[in-house]
């Protein structure tokens, strides 16, 4: 078992002290000192950019298996009474992120004392999750190529489940997500004139009603979310000449997302020519979907039965996003969801907090797994 009393105050400290993401430079040196105590054969810095890797290796034949969790927070101000909560307004741990460090920092103690007796374990620090970049800069970096796992495996903690059980599934795990922003640009003119501009308002009035209306096309679950939409300027003497219009695309598996994709920009190219328009794209936010394997799957559910934690096999995927799919589109794997409780805030909440009792339960799971695949000494 963990030393827990030292690890809820490291968690404490790491939710005292949240990094954005691209910024986790502190956070990521406090995982380093702390992992320090717990003698890793090699640490590698500055991964993918702020990320680390915790090496414990047998110099024998055998798998690498990847461990990872994440190191950012989110520009949420937290609203809490602890001792420990944010020092930093706007910034919190409001995911559980802290947690998650904490419960890959519970293995590598029980790794400092027994090795893996064939292949390696890698502990994976990673950065800019939460806006769908860090898997991709980390997989990106040549530093990471001699590292890349056979077998990788992630949790994440989710409130309104119950509490230390475990919730996984073969495919689909969690969904591809994009941010579309659509600019649509015209003409203005003077309001007392409008008809001597070109306005956009037709074409956007008619793209947030029909946008939405893509997925009933699918044959698979999909979802397009409004989230933001701006016309011209607030000026009561001008006839606006351009819009913007913001949306969150969200699909089961990344073929979906393509085609998706590819329908929304068709559909806003065809109104913009159609209100003689000019209009152009970006792209914001972008995850895959993150697909469990189904040999990652196995391993997980055989973890969880060794451990007696309870585990459930879901019939459909979580509809939020997480960047672990770049893992598993390289290799076996799984991610599993770990109950937060029931009545628990919810993720992104302002009052979250990661329940300290499920740092034993994460660690049990995936040390289990890594006995499975790489035996310990």
């Amino acid at each position: 078992m963990p030393n827990l009393n030292s690890l809820q105050s490291f968690r404490q400290t790491l939710h005292r002290h949240p990094d954005l993401s691209g910024h986790e430079e502190a956070t990521a040196a406090r995982i380093r000192e702390k992992l320090a105590e717990y003698q890793p054969d090699q640490i590698v810095d500055n991964i993918g950019g702020a990320g680390l890797l915790a090496v414990y290796d047998s110099q024998k034949p055998g798998p690498t298996t990847l461990i990872r969790c994440e190191l950012d927070a989110l520009p949420i101000h937290e609203r809490s009474a602890q001792p420990y909560c944010s020092a930093h307004h706007g910034r919190a741990h409001a995911c559980g992120h802290d947690g998650h460090m904490t419960i890959v920092m519970a293995v590598a103690q029980t790794l400092s004392r027994s090795r893996p007796a064939s292949g390696r374990v890698i502990l994976l620090f990673q950065p800019a999750e939460e806006d769908g970049q860090g898997a991709r800069r980390v997989f990106a970096d040549p530093a990471f190529t001699p590292f890349r796992p056979d077998y990788a495996f992630a949790l994440h903690n989710v409130p309104g489940l119950p509490l230390g059980e475990v919730f996984t599934r073969p495919g689909p795990f969690n969904c591809a997500s994009r941010g579309l922003i659509i600019h649509l640009e015209g003409k203005t003119s003077h309001a007392a004139h409008p008809e001597e501009g070109v306005s956009p308002t037709g074409a956007l009035a008619r793209l947030m009603e029909q946008l939405p209306q893509l997925p009933g096309h699918f044959n698979e679950a999909t979802w397009v979310t409004l989230v933001h939409a701006k016309l011209g300027e607030k000026a009561f003497g001008t006839a606006p000449g351009d819009a913007v219009l913001m949306a969150t695309l969200r699909t089961e598996t990344n073929d979906a997302m393509t085609l998706l994709a590819d329908q929304a920009c068709a559909m806003a190219t065809a109104e913009a020519k159609a209100a003689g328009l000019s209009v152009r794209f970006e792209w914001e936010d972008d995850f895959l979907a993150s697909v469990n394997t189904v040999q990652g799957y196995q391993h997980i559910v055989t973890a969880c039965e060794e451990a007696r934690v309870p585990c459930h096999t879901m019939d459909e995927g979580f509809r939020w996003s997480e960047d672990f799919g770049v893992f598993t589109l390289n290799g076996e794997g799984a991610m599993f969801g770990l109950g937060a409780g029931i009545e628990h805030p919810q993720l992104h909440n302002p009052d979250y907090d990661f329940p300290d009792e499920l740092i034993p339960v994460g660690q049990s799971v995936f040390l289990n797994a890594i006995r499975r695949l790489n035996g310990m000494g």
